[in-house]
């Protein structure tokens, strides 16, 4: 019961009151400075080191799939085939072309050899020879012409039968068989996800300190998944792009991840964790700090034992229980840790250590009767 009493009055002596000494004193802290641990979070996106987008190069219908959703492929594997027999035909027209090219070819061949001994024999003139020479040529252009038909109706063919780029893990199949498809549509996604890439951004103005540290300078990060735990392996951001985004002055930052285990898949948010250690920073409870219209004050003591409401700056990143003071407060400044609720600015007090605040809670535990404990706890 008296542990009871002591803690109610420990909690009356927070932010939201203070025991009754029956007098007016009040627990007072010099400010000093320490080295606090901290560190910065950005809201990320997870993709693969390389995700490569499926497109067909040719319209026709879907006739295999030949992949699953989340199946490991190898580059050059086929993972679609398109209707192909009109470009079969194609492709046969175009190889007839070019045997019968080659024929005329080798005929005008045969009459430019010809021609060329009647000529030496003098059986024919100039004009003659000329004349079988040009058909020779004419019928050798008309080959490579028709080479070129056959080399594009056959890469059309390769169209159709859809080959992965990389090696990666395939993404949806939004398309099934028997689809009419086309280029405008994606049939799939290949992620390689082996390494993760991890996409943040700071602001121009933290931009602007990296580029003159290098991104050497920033330690290992870590990645906080969508449920909130911390992913095992720790990161190194590699990448930072050379243009601010107008719309939100921000510069964006890659960090990579191992990714053995395929825990991390292409396409998930999280948060990158850089860490940092703030040396010299001045560290307050967060107890002792009112807030008010997202401003927040403190009760620093002043000439005269007078407390002044104090507007102080913190750093965002906290970790719940104490703050680091970015401003407002410096070296050998004093403020009231507790009771904060009960003061005014300008107010005098009694300040007392914190040991003597806690010894006075404890003294009055004691003193206190069983009905005034009763009535603590139904306040």
């Amino acid at each position: 019961m008296l542990a009871a009493s002591a803690a109610m009055l420990v909690a009356c002596g927070g932010g939201g009151g203070r025991p009754t000494f029956g007098d007016n004193e009040y627990p007072v802290v010099t400010v000093g400075t320490s080295s606090a641990d901290m560190q910065t979070t950005y809201p990320a996106t997870i993709k693969g080191v390389q995700d490569v987008e499926i497109r067909p190069k040719v319209q026709g219908f879907l006739t295999q799939i030949n992949v699953k959703e989340g199946q490991t492929v190898s580059a050059g594997q086929t993972l679609f085939v398109i209707d192909n027999e009109t470009y079969q035909a194609q492709v046969r027209q175009a190889q007839a072309t070019v045997n019968t090219a080659q024929q005329q070819v080798n005929t005008a061949q045969l009459t430019y050899e010809n021609s060329k001994q009647l000529h030496q024999n003098r059986v024919i003139g100039d004009y003659e020879l000329q004349t079988a020479k040009n058909s020779y040529e004419s019928a050798k252009a008309q080959l490579a012409q028709a080479q070129a038909s056959l080399a594009s109706a056959r890469e059309m063919l390769s169209f159709c039968f859809v080959k992965s780029p990389a090696a990666g893990v395939v993404g949806t199949l939004p398309f099934k068989k028997g689809a009419l498809v086309s280029g405008s549509n994606v049939l799939t996604n290949v992620a390689n996800i082996s390494q993760m890439d991890v996409y943040f951004s700071v602001t121009e103005k933290e931009a602007m300190v990296l580029s003159q540290k290098g991104l050497g300078s920033l330690p290992a990060v870590k990645l906080q998944l969508a449920d909130g735990s911390i992913y095992g392996l720790e990161g190194k951001v590699t990448r930072m792009s050379g243009v601010i985004d107008q719309a939100t002055g921000s510069v964006q930052l890659i960090a990579t991840f191992a990714n053995p285990e395929k825990q991390l898949k292409s396409g998930g948010v999280g948060n990158i964790i850089i860490p940092r250690q703030a040396t010299g920073a001045i560290i307050i409870p967060q107890s002792c700090v009112s807030e008010v219209q997202n401003k927040k004050f403190v009760y620093t003591l002043a000439e005269g034992n007078k407390v002044k409401y104090t507007e102080i700056k913190v750093d965002p990143q906290n970790d719940g229980n104490t703050y680091i003071v970015t401003d407002g407060l410096k070296t050998g400044d004093k403020y009231v840790t507790n009771g904060i609720t009960k003061l005014n600015d300008g107010m005098e007090i009694v300040p007392i250590t914190p040991e003597r605040y806690q010894q006075k809670i404890d003294e009055q535990a004691k003193a206190m009767t069983a009905g005034d404990i009763v009535g603590a706890m139904k306040k």
